[in-house]
């Protein structure tokens, strides 16, 4: 190696998207620990940041909304050299940038080389010249497509660092999870019975399962399989529970916005199965090993649960919500996906009946969704 990346004691990890984002770099992140034996800092999103202390490979958090990163508010641009500074001080040895294929590196190098970090990695599609002091050629979609957690293991791995261990884990706060059982009891859910996690908000309309499948399923979970079934969210999406509680009727219980991250990190721990579309929810459950059924809407075929028994149920999303990125479009125009019709409350019934007999011992999820480049037909 060209530079000294063995003797790097303070290492910047990039990664400013959201939270299943960040859990899924954290194996890449395990291996720079385990390989360099350094201190890791991230920078990370206030989307992020709650994860990060649950991450054991983590020491630091920087939180900070970088204005190249889809956030609930924009950054003003004298505020930006605030962040420049804070990195100057901290004197990091060196800073790896983890992006989707989508994504260019470009940014967070710039913001690491105004903070004369010394080392920098990261994938690139243009050339960087001394933006960038190790660089990889982009070569996804066009060439392959891989998982994230294999696409961030990769990156590091050129530089020598190696894991252990490349599931994805956190560290669970079992304390509190007498707190969660009271908050259960005083919602009606029977704790010695188990339960379904249905968590049905979603952060894009692009991928949202619409509401009245849910209802229909929910009824089918309660009523044929004879579970509970725990519907959650954030606050804003409790107005979304409710509504599903009340339409669904007995057997279902609104919990939106009751939990804290550190509850729901425990509460996903003691389910039997998390039923959800493809957001941060289903990596947490794949942090935890806890049976996934996945309503995945085709946005990003990389992104599945890492490791972890489940099933996933595709479907695609409207042509006026698909995403205006050349790179997404090139995927969804160019490679071909097995497209079924979206899952009906039959499909994700008959899935989760299999998922509960087979528990956590059930096949793990492949690593991404099968693709392949379509093949122009000859013209006469």
């Amino acid at each position: 190696m060209l530079n000294n990346w063995p003797g790097c004691q303070n290492i910047l990890c990039i990664r400013a998207d959201n939270l299943g984002d960040l859990l899924m770099s954290s194996p890449a992140i395990l291996a720079l620990k385990e390989t360099f034996s350094c201190k890791i800092t991230v920078l990370t999103s206030s989307m992020a940041t709650g994860i990060a202390r649950f991450i054991p490979q983590i020491d630091d958090v920087i939180t900070y909304d970088l204005p190249w990163v889809k956030a609930n508010e924009t950054v003003p641009p004298e505020n930006f050299l605030t962040i420049i500074d804070l990195l100057k001080e901290k004197q990091f040895d060196a800073a790896i940038i983890f992006t989707v294929y989508s994504q260019s590196s470009m940014p967070a190098a710039m913001l690491a080389y105004m903070a004369q970090i010394p080392l920098r990695l990261a994938y690139c599609r243009e050339n960087p010249y001394g933006l960038l002091t190790d660089w990889l050629p982009e070569v996804e979609p066009y060439e392959m497509v891989r998982h994230q957690v294999r696409r961030d293991l990769d990156l590091v791995s050129s530089i020598g660092a190696k894991s252990s261990d490349e599931k994805i884990s956190i560290v669970l706060p079992y304390h509190v999870w007498p707190h969660v059982e009271a908050k259960l009891q005083k919602a009606g859910i029977d704790i010695n019975k188990p339960w379904i996690i249905l968590h049905a908000g979603v952060s894009e309309i692009k991928r949202e399962y619409p509401v009245p499948l849910w209802v229909i399923t929910g009824k089918k979970l309660v009523g044929d399989l004879n579970q509970q079934v725990l519907l959650t969210g954030v606050q804003s999406e409790k107005s979304l529970t409710d509504h599903l509680e009340s339409q669904i009727g007995r057997g279902a219980f609104s919990l939106g916005g009751l939990f804290t991250l550190e509850e729901f990190l425990v509460l996903i721990n003691h389910a039997s199965l998390v039923i959800s579309v493809n957001t941060g929810t289903i990596h947490i459950a794949a942090a935890t090993s806890t049976p996934v059924l996945v309503l995945y809407a085709l946005t990003n075929p990389q992104h599945l649960p890492w490791k972890v028994p489940g099933k996933v149920l595709l479907f695609d999303i409207p042509k006026e919500l698909r995403s205006k990125n050349q790179v997404i479009k090139y995927v969804h125009e160019n490679l071909i996906i097995p497209i079924v019709d979206m899952a009906s409350p039959d499909d994700v019934l008959a899935a989760a009946r299999q998922l509960l007999q087979e528990g956590r011992n059930g096949k793990v999820l492949p690593e991404v969704i099968p693709l392949r480049k379509k093949v122009e037909q000859p013209t006469s």
